[in-house]
């Protein structure tokens, strides 16, 4: 099985903000892929099914960002999965322009605090990840206000033609394809 664990915060409070990506991408491949995200385990919104052949785990942890380590680490340590080829985890990046995406297979928290505990948690940096670019924060803007604030209309489009993409990613990340998906939507 394969995880694909799309970062955000719960609450309709949080929704379509920038911090929540990943939900809205995990949304997406769960519309798509008619994966209903319905069974509450693990301190996440879950859902199997199939993407392309291959059996997944849609998760949206339900721990707020900060705390989402808790989450996938109870659900890899539950199905005895290992990071380094079992999990995607897909999340905001303010370092990149509103609706680019990197695709990376390790690497660092770069900041992002959801990275951080999930490392933390994991004792690893090595798992998959595809980053969906929300913009720098302008400057004198507090970072945790940027990341829970909506996207202004000028980069809706963008950003809904980069959660599109980044499923594309996933599906072909799901069936081992990272360094395809890596030329195709990097």
């Amino acid at each position: 099985m394969f995880v694909i664990a799309g970062l955000g915060n719960p609450t309709r409070q949080y929704a379509k903000t920038r911090h929540n990506v990943g939900f809205e991408v995990v949304d997406l491949l769960s519309d798509k892929y008619h994966i209903k995200l319905k069974e509450k385990k693990h301190r996440a919104l879950c859902g199997t099914g199939m993407i392309e052949g291959q059996k997944v785990l849609l998760a949206k942890p339900q721990t707020f960002m900060n705390l989402s380590g808790e989450s996938i680490a109870a659900i890899l340590g539950f199905y005895k999965l290992s990071p380094e080829t079992d999990l995607l985890v897909i999340y905001d990046d303010v370092s990149l322009a509103p609706g680019k995406l990197r695709i990376r297979m390790k690497g660092s928290a770069g900041g992002h605090n959801g990275i951080k505990s999930i490392i933390s948690h994991l004792g690893t940096q090595e798992f998959q990840r595809i980053k969906v670019g929300v913009g720098e924060k302008p400057p004198g803007w507090d970072l945790a206000d940027y990341v829970l604030g909506r996207f202004p209309k000028e980069d809706r489009k963008l950003v809904k033609e980069a959660y599109e993409r980044a499923c594309g990613a996933a599906a072909l990340m799901a069936q081992g394809e990272a360094g395809r998906a890596m030329n195709l939507y990097n």
